[in-house]
């Protein structure tokens, strides 16, 4: 089945304006187009844990588990996975990566691809009696009692699969259930460390959760597990920044994401942040380069997108993001599923260059009743790479007018012309529109505006977002909490 969602927004390509008729694949421009690749009872009764990738050849591979019940590891749960070889346009039908006879069951896919050998990994838990909360301590590969962290590669584009299993390599004995977080993992692309590659996971050491990155400086040959970060953490993923650093984005319960970083390749970071621009209702999402392979002087080096259910509580609202600044901001975004949807993970479908390239999303929709492939392109962003932060007063009193100060910066590398800002606000408050000046590259301006609260209004906090438009179809937003005291 498939959905389209049209848009007449312009690309946010660093204000190069260029009329394109078509985006990737044949799709029209600043379009959302969305196909179900596995639906609930049809082939199995459950389809969960979507994870996705693009081959040295070009070939689209989405993973996911095959699921008898609703429930996780132990259960007779199999990997599958469909590829596409037209940038998405078609799908092959479903084949098994790996499913074992019952009780056994493999889950919670992963996909890594090796850009220099061509090598395609998938990894996965593996268990017989005992998932990740009940999993025993030790290593032993062959103990029924221990979670198992196995792979299986393919050398021939994604058709076949050979299994291995690195528990005794990667799993420290006093650690309790550990298992490969889902989605993507990367490859880095350059500097000391380049050609890395990087598998994360989440640990469950003495009752409580862990990330750690898994890493193989020789192909897989062998592999190497860094230290523990957290507590706090779960199921996590990591991204190349364009300065070498390693950034970890990890779910939590906290209500945010949460962030670190490394400096040697991923063995070691720093204590985990809440990266409060970033709203998570404790669920899996993705975090990717845009163009990982350009230069870092390139404009689009520092390029990060995410995609989470970004609401604090429950499962809804999929958005996509884009920072220009390697994560410190995140102004442009825009929501692919405004119902319910579950997990996501994001992959580039071309190098993240040119006027309007493309990204790829495989996704839960609604209560998991699909795995979803979806492909958007800038257009469909619809952004602009000029962070947006409001910096309300200490209060605003019921029944007055209050200055609210928002700042705009342009991260362009050319001069953005007159634009718009304006506020988001609950019910009956007003607030003006108020005119942004041209901003040249590096250049921010700071516009006040007039917030009136209605009488009456009951004290406490409120959220507000600001939005920023310029040539009348680009935005960026930034979100606050404002609070109101009574008159």
């Amino acid at each position: 089945m498939q959905r389209r969602v049209t848009t007449a927004t312009l690309a946010a390509a660093f204000a190069v304006v260029v009329a394109i008729a078509t985006g990737a694949h044949g799709a029209t421009a600043g379009t959302l187009t969305s196909t179900d690749l596995a639906t609930a009872g049809t082939g199995s009764p459950y389809y969960r844990i979507p994870a996705l990738a693009r081959s040295v050849q070009g070939t689209l591979l989405a993973a996911y588990d095959a699921r008898p019940t609703l429930g996780d590891l132990p259960s007779n749960i199999g990997v599958v996975l469909r590829r596409s070889t037209d940038g998405g346009a078609t799908w092959s039908t479903q084949q098994v990566v790996r499913r074992d006879a019952a009780p056994a069951g493999n889950g919670d896919p992963s996909l890594l691809v090796d850009r220099e050998t061509g090598r395609i990994f998938v990894f996965y838990a593996s268990s017989v009696n005992q998932g990740y909360l009940g999993s025993g301590t030790g290593n032993d590969g062959s103990d029924p009692g221990i979670l198992q962290a196995d792979y299986s590669y393919s050398d021939d584009d994604g058709v076949t699969w050979t299994h291995e299993r690195i528990t005794a390599d990667i799993k420290d004995p006093a650690w309790g259930g550990l298992f490969a977080a889902s989605g993507e993992g990367i490859q880095i692309r350059k500097g000391t460390y380049k050609g890395r590659l990087i598998q994360q996971y989440a640990v469950r050491k003495n009752g409580a959760n862990y990330a750690a990155s898994a890493y193989s400086d020789d192909h897989g040959a062998t592999w190497h597990m860094g230290g523990l970060v957290g507590p706090g953490a779960d199921e996590n993923k990591t991204v190349e920044l364009s300065d070498g650093r390693i950034m970890l984005n990890s779910r939590s319960s906290a209500g945010y994401r949460k962030v670190a970083y490394s400096s040697d390749g991923g063995v070691t970071y720093t204590a985990l942040q809440n990266d409060t621009e970033l709203p998570d209702p404790a669920n899996n999402g993705s975090i990717a380069r845009f163009a990982p392979d350009v230069a870092a002087s390139h404009a689009r080096s520092s390029w990060l997108m995410f995609s989470n259910t970004a609401t604090k509580s429950g499962r809804s609202n999929l958005t996509v993001r884009l920072s220009c600044d390697n994560g410190q901001n995140w102004p442009i975004r825009r929501t692919a599923e405004a119902g319910s949807a579950a997990y996501s993970t994001l992959t580039p479908l071309g190098d993240g260059t040119g006027s309007n390239p493309s990204v790829g999303m495989l996704w839960e929709r609604g209560g998991v009743q699909a795995i979803v492939y979806s492909s958007f392109d800038l257009k469909w962003l619809g952004g602009v790479c000029a962070p947006v932060t409001v910096t309300p007063p200490a209060a605003l009193p019921a029944g007055r007018t209050t200055n609210v100060t928002v700042r705009v910066t342009s991260q362009n590398d050319v001069t953005l012309p007159a634009g718009t800002v304006s506020l988001a606000l609950p019910a009956g408050w007003t607030a003006p529109t108020v005119t942004v000046p041209a901003l040249n590259p590096g250049q921010g301006a700071n516009m006040t505006v007039p917030v009136t609260v209605p009488a009456g209004t009951t004290a406490g906090s409120v959220t507000a977002t600001a939005t920023y438009e310029v040539r009348g179809s680009q935005h960026s937003y930034g979100d606050t909490t404002l609070t109101v005291t009574a008159s």
